[in-house]
């Protein structure tokens, strides 16, 4: 049986669709995709990288996004910096990939304009033909961010909720966790979806689909699934301690997981999982944790996004311990993949419109709530005409 508790919750679920999901044509409709981008994506923050990944002057990390292009790196001065990754000569990309290091200076390929790392404009090839130029007015444009918990944020609308108030949920098991202190164990990644965001995004969150489609997720937890919402966040925990283990990989695990020392006995057998608004979504192992992201590309695909971190630690037990995590995450997903891919292709059926979610279901009624109260046109059923679409995109 899936548990569930609900403690000041922050969306109050009480509309007349609270038993129900959002309808199938937000799932695949570009106009509303574009409200999304609007009302929800430009102004979330977003989780680019950890300090740890780029520790170096010149060290950087890209993040792209339904159209904007944005680079955080490491000054000189030792100073995070984040900037439209844009030349501002005629907008070509400056630097290609998900992260590198470009030396002293940033390099646009296409005219060979130079930036510092602090976004000062420092070459202009014929300058002299250029009228009233001055390089203090080119400089790359900056985008607000800000460092929490060892992981760097941005967000491309300044203003709005700040990243503290954003994470206060979660604040304290990240410190208790030592987020701030952990490197990176495998390199920040993206690959493609062939689903909606909210699609792989409620799949996260879905913990009545475990004992039926993950064997062997669903015999290292067992039926210790505990799901609450609270503040936005929604949290999901499981206790490993009386595993059965189905699975060579499952067992080697559990039987192999040292202990942690500076986690408390009721965290040392604890699988923890946490989605944030509006898609960024953390894994909490006592042996490593991982970042995921659902990012829009169309409406019917996104990019699934992830990097893994954790603590220095040399002891064998902990080194394969590790590799078989990520052995049995690499599972779940590739099941999980199929799972949603399955729930995209059932979307575009005229026999589906909405379907009834359980009172159990907390996290995806929370979810579904807040898209309406964000996005009104969500509680119609049948796809609104384009014009006003459009009126709710300008509004």
């Amino acid at each position: 049986m899936i548990a569930t508790s609900q403690r000041a919750p922050e969306i109050r679920l009480a509309s007349d669709q609270a038993g129900w999901s959002l309808p199938a044509w937000t799932y695949q409709d570009e106009d509303f995709l574009a409200i999304e981008r609007q009302r929800i994506f430009l102004p979330a923050w977003h989780l680019v990288c950890h300090l740890a990944d780029i520790p170096n002057p010149g060290d950087w990390r890209s993040f792209t996004m339904m159209g904007e292009l944005a680079v955080v790196l490491r000054g000189k001065d030792g100073a995070i910096r984040a900037f439209h990754n844009v030349c501002r000569h005629r907008a070509a990309r400056l630097l290609d990939g998900e992260g590198g290091n470009c030396g002293a200076r940033i390099l646009c390929p296409y005219h060979a304009w130079s930036y510092g790392l602090d976004g000062r404009l420092l070459g202009v090839p014929f300058v002299e033909e250029y009228e009233d130029f001055d390089r203090a007015d080119h400089g790359l444009s900056p985008i607000e961010h800000t460092v929490f918990a060892g992981f760097v944020f941005i967000r491309f609308e300044p203003g709005g909720t700040p990243l503290a108030d954003y994470l206060s949920p979660v604040a304290d098991e990240m410190a208790l966790y030592r987020f701030e202190e952990m490197a990176p164990l495998t390199p920040i990644r993206g690959r493609v979806r062939e689903v909606n965001w909210k699609n792989a995004s409620d799949n996260y969150v879905d913990a009545l689909h475990i004992r039926v489609a993950h064997p062997g997720l669903d015999s290292l937890v067992r039926d210790t699934y505990r799901l609450s919402t609270d503040r936005g966040v929604d949290k999901i925990f499981a206790s490993i301690e009386d595993a059965r283990g189905q699975g060579t990989s499952v067992r080697a695990y559990r039987d192999l997981l040292p202990e942690v020392d500076h986690l408390p006995p009721e965290r040392q057998r604890m699988w923890t999982y946490w989605r944030l608004w509006p898609s960024l979504m953390f894994d909490v192992y006592p042996d490593q944790i991982d970042f995921m992201q659902f990012i829009p590309l169309t409406a019917t695909s996104c990019i699934l996004r992830d990097g893994a971190y954790a603590l220095p630690d040399d002891r064998r037990a902990m080194r394969l311990a590790r590799g078989l995590n990520q052995r049995v995450n690499r599972d779940v997903n590739a099941e999980d993949r199929g799972l949603i891919e399955r729930v995209q292709a059932g979307m575009g059926s005229s026999s589906f419109s909405q379907g009834p979610l359980g009172r159990n279901e907390i996290s995806l009624r929370a979810f579904a709530e807040r898209m309406r109260e964000t996005i009104p046109l969500s509680r119609e059923q049948a796809r609104p005409s384009r014009e006003r679409l459009e009126a709710a995109l300008r509004d």
